[in-house]
């Protein structure tokens, strides 16, 4: 009896279905909210050849970008030792540290500017990740660490690290998301209302250049020079931030990326010792730069002609203008 119910209620699910897609056959193709569907089908022909195709049309998702910035990082260390005296803790009362003992946690505190630069390239999927990695040095300064009338003290006052990091964005709103944002906010005007159909069309149709990600980070960090010898990283670090971008062109385009950074070091007071203390770090940054992606499309090379627009030559999409203009200009754009 259960068998018979339960594959009555499967035939029920299946007619259900299938009776809704006859009914809303378009239902989700004009809501393509994340650009998928669309980008698969605006495929234009970039090059003669199929090999030169393909090759256009994966060069055209990745790009390469510069950018710097400054940053404040907030270190603790959570100190306790079984030889307290092993470490180079200094007092502004006393030159003695003596009355320091084993059983004494003491949370040590501090804080300084840092400057990171950076270089990387990124992949963007279907508008809707953006997926790469880069190099990264970064200077700074360090101060000694504090808490109450203590000082745990380090070699240097400077340091520079470099990294090597992955990234991975997650598209939160661009121009594509705020077409289908437009969509759906008229959806409740009939087609036969031309006014308001008429603004719709003439909305999607304005640039809209903001982008707008939120990006994760993670990599290794790498001491070059360090403000303390007894200082080791071994430990991946872990970023994240909101991405805002500015585009100028189709290819070209400036960001700005306030982040938080959080990265661990290890501190061994000396070559006999098995204590290893944690230096916890969050570094507070906001960095700005400029990114230039390939251009899929190559420029006209047609001898006469003047079209300055993206424009077909035997079937073949060309560019008449740099990657520094606009490709598709509109009134005020020439």
């Amino acid at each position: 009896m259960q068998a018979t119910l339960g594959r009555i209620g499967r035939i029920t699910w299946m007619v259900v279905l299938l009776a809704g897609l006859l009914v809303f056959p378009g239902f989700g193709q004009d809501d393509d909210i994340f650009g998928i569907e669309r980008k698969l089908k605006s495929r234009t022909r970039k090059s003669e050849s199929e090999l030169g195709n393909v090759f256009r049309n994966m060069i055209g998702s990745i790009a390469f970008e510069l950018g710097t910035g400054s940053g404040f990082h907030a270190n603790t260390l959570n100190f306790g030792s079984l030889e307290p005296k092993e470490y180079p803790i200094t007092s502004v009362i006393t030159e003695s540290v003596t009355d320091i003992g084993s059983e004494d946690t003491l949370m040590f505190r501090g804080g300084n500017f840092t400057f990171p630069f950076h270089v990387g390239v990124r992949l963007n999927l279907f508008d809707l990740l953006e997926v790469g990695g880069g190099y990264g040095r970064e200077w700074g300064s360090m101060n000694a660490l504090r808490v109450q009338d203590y000082r745990f003290n380090f070699d240097s006052d400077r340091f520079m690290f470099d990294r090597l990091y992955g990234t991975v964005g997650l598209v939160l709103y661009d121009a594509g998301k705020r077409r289908s944002f437009l969509n759906y906010r008229y959806r409740k005007y009939s087609g036969a209302n031309h006014y308001m159909q008429s603004e719709r069309r003439l909305r999607m149709q304005q640039d809209y250049p903001w982008r707008f990600l939120l990006d994760g980070e993670f990599g290794r960090l790498f001491l070059r020079q360090s403000f303390d010898h007894r200082l080791e990283s071994s430990l991946p670090y872990y970023a994240a931030g909101l991405r805002i971008e500015r585009e100028f062109s189709e290819y070209t385009k400036m960001f700005v990326r306030p982040g938080i950074m959080v990265r661990e070091f290890g501190y061994n007071p000396g070559l006999e010792s098995l204590e290893m203390q944690a230096l916890r770090q969050q570094v507070f940054t906001v960095q700005a730069g400029v990114a230039v992606r390939l251009p899929a499309t190559k420029r006209c090379k047609v001898s006469g002609c003047g079209v300055v627009m993206k424009h077909m030559h035997n079937g073949v999409e060309y560019r008449g203008s740099s990657i520094w203009h606009m490709q598709n200009r509109k009134v005020g754009q020439w």
